[in-house]
């Protein structure tokens, strides 16, 4: 076998969680999802994970895992946050990983990343050796093997870089064609010049490292790589796999590759991941061609001849790595004539920011009797595990005694400043077009984090001569003129402490029941004392609480007192807690004034107990607002909706004659019975016990006033129903009652129609079809009737869902 295709995908996001809650907020722009993970989630890394195969019929016949069947890496940051929020899609892509091995002689498919995507020629050494461990230990967690590949950040390359990876064992990266300087066969001294991308893509490439050291590159195919990412080959997965089929030619041996971003797969290129399905598929049954990974490519056919790579040069930047430090030309060109002169400011500020706090980072970790860097580096195992045990044993070993608890918080504090220094290197904070852009808010956050950890480790005030750098970089948006402004306006307002986090959780109890010991995003809360009173629409919650941060370990026990008065009116505060000898009468006084309807007295209590306060909604974490705000329109929508069907039911003579008299119905009478109609599909579908009469009724009350139900408030209810029941089909498969129901309820979801997505239940139907049909099949020719009959309803159930595994 002399030819082959790999396909890599780079599959990355850059970390969004806020620094302070370790969680991602909700963006509006990725609306209808909460974020843009949790969108792209949905539109492409779920999706590759369960591809879909089409006949012609357009029914789905299999459903494969992509990522077992090419090259790929994911962004260290973003398997984190999916093995937190999304395990499903997760554990698929680990799974992959696995299967990769025993289709490509022992070689698996993922590859490793330097950690938070940090541009590695613009680092420091000792940056580029952490982003590379970290990349690594994180890797062997997840997949359970030493990294044969390692991607590099926008495939931005120096020989300082190279000589990282092949320091740490790493046997090869993939660069851009346009990367390569000259190359030669390993037996030769005449070189040939290859720069603007003249490459030959279908060979391995040695390259000889200054130390000695060597490490092989994958130049991809450029053309075919950007007619996937910019024209329609992904229309059409068999002309996608003819066209890199095309690419090969002749006896010897060669490798057809492409590399691009993942998200092309789905997100960028609608319904990409079954492309790409379709196109493996046709691979896979195409004579003389071997589907292949770089590393069983590598073990087969070692490189013939060697490389020189281009100094800082990169697969998205026409100048190198300008893009990541000066106004270089390169954008996204959505804003002609807007300047990225901020640029280099901005880099200068942040190199300003983490040589003045290397010192401080030095000097503080020796207190502790640890090696800094040594320390810096193996934190990656905290991080990954930040469980007590493991706290414990990291320190011991390092420090070879153990440490005091305030010993422990002081040292945390300052790796938590050192991780969130690399974090504000990441990539896209200059990618894109404006430095008060989503990408460049964030970095700025990190930085924002560091500082705060830095001043309570005593570096003194940094922030002002920070901000003052930061004012050197002009932006294009009269509002935030310069990165100063986006600091002050877009960064600093996001910063919290233990008392905020705690005067949050004050509010937040309030409505929602919490255990005694709970998370409260990167927070453990203890409740050492909770009393909640309602009086009406009013509540009013206080006790004291014990709050730990689980990163830095800092603990602080708070007193609290929150009261909601109605509609949007909410207040709270928080305080050290009482020593002993303070018996907290303040909490009774409240408590009196609050059941007396005092609210003079109140609001006096709450301003001379605590100095921290909270007066309103907009003074709430974002999510904690907008949860409230979810809370208070549930009560209010309840009882609109409520005085709305009472109106239906007094006017329903009347609507009913102007129905019967084919009369249009007045605008008011027809939203009062549109929202009536609407909240019993709601209540339908959110019963504790699904009543399928009851659901059809309201459909039937649907179609019998002509009105579309409202698909943004009832599609998550459906799918949450339709969820329960494939979950419940699934525990009991051969049970014909389950199936029936879940048939049943699809049936009166499609003719709503309610846009319902049924995605998990193909995947689910899917797997069981292939597990059990072949068993049924055989007891029906063995004359089981009750396998015959769960034949049939299966095959309806198939047609609803689109999805065809013969029952013949």
């Amino acid at each position: 076998m002399n030819k082959y295709v790999c396909i890599h995908g780079h599959f990355y996001q850059p970390p969004r969680e806020n620094p302070w809650l370790e969680e991602v907020e909700a963006q509006e722009s990725a609306a209808p999802y909460h974020d843009w993970n949790a969108r792209i989630t949905a539109e492409c890394y779920g999706p590759n994970g369960a591809a879909r195969i089409l006949d012609g019929k357009r029914r789905i016949i299999d459903i494969v895992n992509n990522y077992s069947r090419i090259s790929f890496n994911f962004g260290p940051t973003l398997l984190s946050w999916m093995e937190r929020t999304v395990p499903d899609a997760y554990r698929r892509i680990l799974e992959a990983d696995r299967l990769s091995q025993e289709n490509f002689s022992g070689h698996g498919s993922a590859l490793a990343q330097a950690y938070s995507h940090m541009i590695m020629p613009l680092a420091n050494a000792r940056d580029r050796r952490t982003q590379v461990l970290w990349g690594i230990a994180d890797f062997q967690r997840r997949f359970d093997r030493y990294p044969e590949g390692m991607w590099l950040p926008e495939t931005a390359v120096d020989t300082a870089t190279l000589e990282t990876l092949a320091e740490q064992g790493i046997k090869f990266t993939i660069l851009a064609p346009r990367q390569a300087r000259r190359v030669r066969n390993l037996d030769s001294e005449n070189w040939e010049n290859v720069e603007g991308a003249r490459v030959d893509p279908k060979l391995p490439y040695l390259c000889r490292l200054p130390s000695g050291k060597s490490i092989v590159i994958f130049f991809y195919d450029g053309p075919p790589s950007q007619e996937i990412a910019f024209s329609s080959l992904l229309e059409n997965g068999e002309a996608f796999a003819r066209r890199l089929l095309g690419t090969l030619g002749g006896p010897a041996v060669q490798l057809a590759h492409i590399a691009t971003d993942g998200e092309t797969y789905g997100h960028h290129r609608a319904h990409g991941d079954m492309a790409l399905a379709a196109c493996l598929r046709y691979i896979l049954s195409a004579p003389d061609v071997r589907l292949t990974v770089y590393g069983e490519f590598l073990e087969k056919h070692p490189p013939v001849r060697e490389v020189e790579i281009i100094e800082n040069s990169s697969w998205s930047c026409a100048h190198g790595v300008e893009r990541w430090r000066s106004n270089c030309g390169c954008s996204s060109g959505l804003h002609p004539g807007w300047t990225q002169a901020w640029r280099q400011p901005l880099r200068e500020a942040l190199d300003w920011l983490r040589d003045r706090l290397s010192p401080v980072f030095e000097e503080g970790m020796k207190k502790f009797a640890l090696d800094p860097w040594r320390a810096r580096d193996e934190y990656i195992e905290v991080i990954l595990d930040r469980g007590r045990n493991n706290l414990e044993q990291y320190f011991r070993r390092l420090s070879g005694r153990e440490l005091s608890p305030g010993a422990r918080v002081g040292a945390l504090k300052l790796l938590e400043m050192q991780r969130h220094l690399m974090l504000m290197y990441t990539s896209c904070g200059w990618f894109f077009d404006e430095i008060s852009g989503l990408e460049t808010a964030q970095i700025l956050q990190y930085a924002a984090r560091a500082v705060q950890l830095a001043s309570e480790n005593g570096a003194g005030d940094l922030e002002e001569e920070f901000i003052e750098r930061l004012s050197r970089a002009p932006g294009n948006v009269r509002e935030l003129p310069n990165g100063a402004r986006v600091y002050r306006d877009l960064v600093l307002p996001a910063r919290i402490d233990l008392t905020t986090v705690g005067a949050q959780f004050g509010v937040s109890s309030l409505f929602q029941d919490y255990p005694p010991e709970s998370r409260l995003y990167s927070y453990h809360v203890r409740q050492d004392a909770y009393e909640r009173t309602r009086a009406g629409k009013r509540v009013l919650a206080a006790g004291t609480i014990t709050l730990r941060s689980c990163s830095t370990r800092e603990e602080e026990k708070l007193d609290f007192a929150a009261l909601y008065l109605g509609d949007n009116t909410v207040m709270g505060g928080v305080k050290a807690a009482a020593g002993e000898d303070d018996p907290r009468q303040y909490a009774t006084e409240l408590k009196e004034a609050f059941l007396k309807s005092d609210l003079s007295s109140m609001i006096r209590l709450m301003d001379s107990n605590f100095p921290n306060r909270i007066f309103g909604l907009k003074q709430l974490l974002a999510e904690e607002r907008r949860k409230m705000v979810n809370r208070v329109l549930e009560v209010t929508t309840i009882e609109v909706e409520s005085a709305l069907h009472k109106l239906a039911e007094y006017h329903y003579p009347l609507i009913q004659a102007l129905k019967e008299a084919g009369l249009p119905l007045p605008p008011a009478l027809s939203w009062t019975v549109q929202c009536t109609v609407n909240t019993e599909l709601r209540e339908a579908l959110k019963a504790e016990k699904l009543n399928v009469t009851r659901l059809k009724e309201a459909v039937a009350e649907a179609h019998k006033w002509n009105f579309r139900p409202d698909n943004d408030l009832l599609r998550g209810y459906a799918e949450k129903r339709l969820e329960e029941l494939v979950e419940r089909f699934s525990h009991a498969p051969e049970d014909p009652t389950r199936l029936t129901r879940l048939e049943s309820f699809l049936k009166i979801v499609e003719s709503a129609p309610l846009a319902v997505s049924p995605w998990p239940a193909q995947n689910v139907f899917f797997r069981i079809g292939r597990e059990l049909v072949p068993e049924m099949i055989r007891r029906r020719e063995e004359g089981d009737a009750a396998a015959g009959r769960w034949l049939g309803h299966f095959a309806k159930l198939g047609r609803l869902l689109r999805v065809h595994i013969p029952v013949h």
